[in-house]
């Protein structure tokens, strides 16, 4: 596969790229073109298909993914392919980390550890209800992003998140035992779980109509009373695990319906804040150099933070 971001001009090209936007133009004599941008984990590129034709139309859809021959070459000091053919391709869900920006962590690394965590419970209804939520949505688990944007708005973001906060919270739950480390973990493996209904997937992800309407936090609210009284749970436990996702915001600016109001919840809404930030600081200094201070970050209270130099220099 020609990474994108490693394409040089005058380069022929045949691979596999996702269309990520389309709009369609006509020349000085009036022969028809589309201007399409094509889209794979290491970036993008600007495409011309001269002469276009209908099925050209019907092919270069947002959201497909093609299989390009073409031509790159440097216009305005920019590199531009020009396609010379297409076929659409018809892949795995799985296999869309190629086409999208993913998580360092491989698919089956992230399976470990969930499987690892779900294990990891005491024997009892609080086991059988979040095994349960996740077995639902595992697959999706797995691939969704966690975001449309700000942080971990990847393939397998989701997962990614949600295990490094599973992570935080058992070195958490060793500090501090009067925290129940059971449901801490359980709250936050399931805390974001309405995710997978609130966005369309791991493909240039938007909110769906449901998503819009209702939001992850009530859609996973939902889910976890109803699948409780299937399974004849505890009140007490779907009640407790209930609030820690109604909670985990923090606040009800910032999306909660309700404020934490165990130990367990606000633990989790701090861990959750926590990794969020940590991961736009992440994206922030990845561009820039050393000795050099972010942009302002308007999820960090508008900051800007200071990119230490390496000890060495």
């Amino acid at each position: 596969m020609s990474l994108i971001k490693d394409l040089q001009d005058g380069q022929r090209v045949n691979a596999l790229y996702l269309v990520n936007n389309v709009s369609k133009g006509v020349t000085n004599t009036g022969s028809p073109y589309l201007s399409v941008t094509l889209q794979d984990k290491s970036g993008t590129i600007e495409a011309k298909i001269w002469a276009a034709t209908p099925e050209d139309e019907e092919l270069y859809v947002v959201g497909n993914i093609v299989n390009i021959v073409g031509d790159v070459n440097n216009y305005r000091d920019a590199l531009q392919l020009k396609i010379q053919s297409g076929e659409l391709m018809y892949l795995e869900p799985e296999q869309v980390s190629q086409f999208v920006p993913s998580s360092p962590h491989t698919m089956e690394e992230l399976k470990v550890r969930l499987d690892t965590y779900l294990a990891s419970f005491k024997e009892g209804d609080l086991k059988e209800l979040v095994n349960t939520l996740i077995n639902k949505h595992y697959s999706e688990f797995l691939i969704y992003p966690a975001a449309v944007k700000n942080h971990h708005e990847f393939a397998g973001g989701l997962a990614h998140h949600t295990l490094d906060m599973a992570d935080l919270g058992e070195a958490i739950a060793k500090l501090y035992p009067q925290l129940d480390r059971d449901l801490l973990i359980a709250g936050i493996l399931v805390h974001d779980l309405g995710k997978v209904i609130e966005l369309s997937g791991p493909v240039l992800p938007k909110y769906t109509d449901v998503g819009k309407l209702i939001g992850h936090i009530s859609l996973c609210a939902a889910e976890i009373l109803a699948t409780a009284k299937e399974l004849n749970t505890n009140e007490e436990i779907a009640t407790l695990l209930t609030h820690m996702v109604l909670a985990h915001h923090g606040k009800m600016e910032y999306g909660s319906p309700i404020t934490p109001k165990t130990q367990e919840a606000l633990t989790l809404s701090m861990i959750d804040d926590y990794d969020s930030k940590m991961m736009m600081l992440s994206k922030a200094y990845d561009e820039i150099e050393p000795g050099e201070f972010t942009a302002r970050q308007w999820a960090l209270d508008n900051g800007t933070f200071y990119k230490a130099k390496n000890d060495e220099e």
